[in-house]
Formats: C-alpha cells, sequence, structure tokens
C-alpha cells in the first residue's frame, strides 16, 4: 500500500526504517502551528498531527501519515527553540524538572478514515548548569526542536528518567505508529 510522509523531518523517516516501512512520497505540509487560546498540550498535539495529515494532498489509495511531537511543562506548551535566547529559556525552565513529551500520530488510511494515537512520555532533565546549557546552545543540536533539544543527541546525558515512548520523543512514537500503519495495510 502507498503511504506519503507528511514531514521534511529526516528523524521520522529515519524511525519509520525501523519498522521497514518506507514512504513512497515525502510532502511537507503547510499549516499554523500557533496554539488555540486555552488549549491543551494533549489537544494541541493531536490536533496539529492530524491537521498536518489533512494538509497534504492524497492520491487514490494512498496513506498519510503525519505527527506532532509537543513538550509541555505542566499545562504549558513549549514553542520550539527558535533563536540561541528562546532555546536557553526552555532548558532553563526544564532544568531539573519532569515534563510531558507527547507524540501524536494521524493516519489517513486509502478509505479516507483518520486514525490518531498519542504516546505521552514523562522525561526528566537533571539540573542543568548555566555552563552546561551554553555548551549545548552552542553545539546547535537542540535548535528548532521542541523544547530546545533532541534526546538522541547530547541532551539523552541529561536525562535522569523516562517513562513513555524514547522514539515518541525523537519524533514518532513507533509502538503507535506501527498500530496505525498495521490498520491502515501498510505494513503486516
Amino acid at each position: 500500500m502507498p503511504f506519503v510522509l507528511a514531514s521534511s523531518s529526516p528523524r521520522r523517516r529515519d524511525l519509520l526504517a525501523r519498522l521497514g516501512a518506507a514512504p513512497d512520497r515525502v510532502a511537507a505540509p503547510e499549516i499554523d502551528e500557533a496554539p488555540l487560546k486555552g488549549e491543551l498540550p494533549r489537544a494541541y498535539a493531536l490536533r496539529l498531527a492530524v491537521e498536518k495529515a489533512r494538509a497534504v494532498t492524497r492520491a487514490e489509495g494512498e496513506v498519510v501519515l503525519a505527527g506532532d511531537t509537543t513538550i509541555a511543562l505542566g499545562r504549558r506548551i513549549l514553542p520550539p527553540a527558535t533563536t540561541e535566547e528562546v532555546q536557553r529559556t526552555l532548558l532553563s525552565a526544564l532544568s531539573g524538572r519532569r515534563h510531558h513529551a507527547l507524540s501524536a500520530v494521524c493516519v489517513i488510511d486509502a478509505g479516507g478514515t483518520e486514525r490518531t494515537r498519542l504516546a505521552d512520555t514523562i522525561v526528566a532533565f537533571k539540573p542543568l548548569t548555566a555552563r552546561e546549557i551554553d555548551a549545548y546552545v552552542a553545539c546547535g543540536e537542540g535548535l528548532g526542536k521542541a523544547g530546545g533539544y533532541a534526546i538522541q543527541g547530547r541532551a539523552e546525558g541529561w536525562v535522569r528518567f523516562l517513562s513513555g515512548s524514547h522514539s515518541g520523543v525523537i519524533g514518532l512514537p513507533l509502538f503507535e505508529t506501527r498500530a496505525l500503519l498495521v490498520t491502515a495495510g501498510v505494513l503486516a
């Protein structure tokens, strides 16, 4: 069954390869990712995954897969680190605290049926020093990432506790994704 990955993220393609799934094409959806007034993190992540899947043109017989990973501190949706200053602020906020990495997946099957799943992973960082934050920001790894870090890189050394989906924190929860792709007929 042909499928489209509604993401330009190389991490999502790499994660799909772990399942033995290679998209037939990749399409980067253009949507407004601003949270709605009063929107909670879980609802936000699910809404974005659905909107990304819907934003991609689906040919007859194609399956579309889209995902969104949101970092939440309590009820607060943390933005991506768009600048080094924002990244420092995000990492300072996450220092020594638990947060949620909410990774939502939406699959639209060949018949047009939408299905979603969400992995909620709790991550706790050790208390970070200003020197550690500065060194991480200088390496450039977390710039543009939700919460300002990439768990598959240097930031993994700060994780003192993780409960949930490691692949979900990277950008695509493989257990949930596999279940959706099996239901859509992409994987056996």
